[in-house]
């Protein structure tokens, strides 16, 4: 039998290969997630994509009370990038459950909220008063955010210091059963560290990476172009940085990670996916196209029919070193 026809038997043999992964006990229908900060609340994004065929969405950020975030001007493009200091403006736990929740109950997509505070006893209460309503608001799993760049307080510091990392995780995995997903900072000496802190603390999954503090200057003014003077950046100029820290930790710990980092095409996560991610996370490529996440699904799809595989877990951790 020649190549063309063995092709063609095989393409009718995997029409719809399998795309589920399981992340920290949450079944998701395909790897692809959207990143927290890029995707609002969920509904926003109703009108351009079929929330449905999401993997799972990951919401904006949210704290304990109501935050305006950072003064103006608070996001600006790079080469290959973006770089913002927003500074987790969002409307609060209380406001997330009453009103933001049951706009999302009509889908069948996992919703995981990603979660922040500036000392622990704000992550616990925000913990804590999130696994209350998790089962009536079908909350599938938290993100603990320790590596925003562009706060004042908490936020990055919480993710650069292994014990600092471990108290956290540890305090909030204590009072509640949900699905814990750390969110790591690659603005650190030794990214296995603390991956191996989140790991012991009790997280059931790693997201990285967040974004790299940098800082854009005006030269007619020479003023910063940001108020916050410096911000995370994020997008494709940070994806080489993600990948090697995926790898990394991928050779590191036996939990689940999710990788991160100027995601924008299907290629782009399947190199994240070999290089050991289970799952990847969509986030600056919501901004130049909604479709993004929806589209990438669909390349990695058509990439296993094209390599003959029949299980996208085949495919994690499977980069060759010789």
């Amino acid at each position: 039998m020649d190549q063309s026809l063995r092709q063609g038997r095989w393409y009718g043999m995997i029409k719809k290969p399998i795309l589920e992964v399981t992340i920290g006990g949450i079944k998701i229908k395909n790897p692809v997630m959207t990143a927290s900060g890029t995707f609002g609340y969920g509904e926003e994004f109703s009108p351009f994509i079929d929330l449905n065929k999401l993997g799972a969405m990951i919401l904006k950020g949210i704290t304990l009370n109501p935050k305006m975030g950072n003064l103006p001007s608070r996001i600006i493009e790079t080469s290959s990038g973006i770089l913002n200091a927003i500074g987790l403006q969002n409307v609060g736990v209380e406001a997330l459950i009453m009103e933001k929740l049951p706009q999302l109950q009509k889908y069948h997509t996992p919703v995981i909220i990603n979660i922040s505070g500036d000392t622990i006893d704000e992550y616990i209460k925000i913990a804590k008063r999130l696994d209350e309503v998790s089962k009536s608001k079908k909350i599938a799993g938290l993100e603990i955010n320790i590596s925003c760049p562009n706060v004042k307080k908490g936020g990055m510091l919480w993710g650069t210091d292994a014990r600092s990392t471990y108290k956290v995780v540890n305090q909030i995995r204590k009072i509640t059963k949900l699905p814990l997903i750390v969110k790591l900072s690659p603005n650190v000496t030794d990214i296995k560290e603390i991956a191996c802190s989140a790991e012991e603390a009790g997280a059931d999954a790693i997201s990285l990476i967040n974004t790299l503090a940098g800082m854009v200057i005006d030269i007619d003014s020479a003023r910063p172009k940001l108020a916050n003077i410096h911000g995370g950046l994020s997008g494709p100029a940070i994806k080489p940085v993600a990948l090697w820290m995926v790898w990394q930790v991928y050779q590191t710990v036996k939990i689940p990670i999710i990788g991160i980092g100027g995601i924008m095409r299907a290629e782009d996560a399947i190199e994240f996916i070999i290089a050991g991610a289970r799952a990847v996370q969509i986030g600056t490529a919501n901004l130049v196209n909604p479709e993004a996440p929806i589209e990438i699904i669909e390349g990695i799809k058509e990439y296993l029919i094209r390599k003959q595989k029949n299980d996208i877990n085949e495919l994690v951790g499977s980069m060759i070193v010789e």
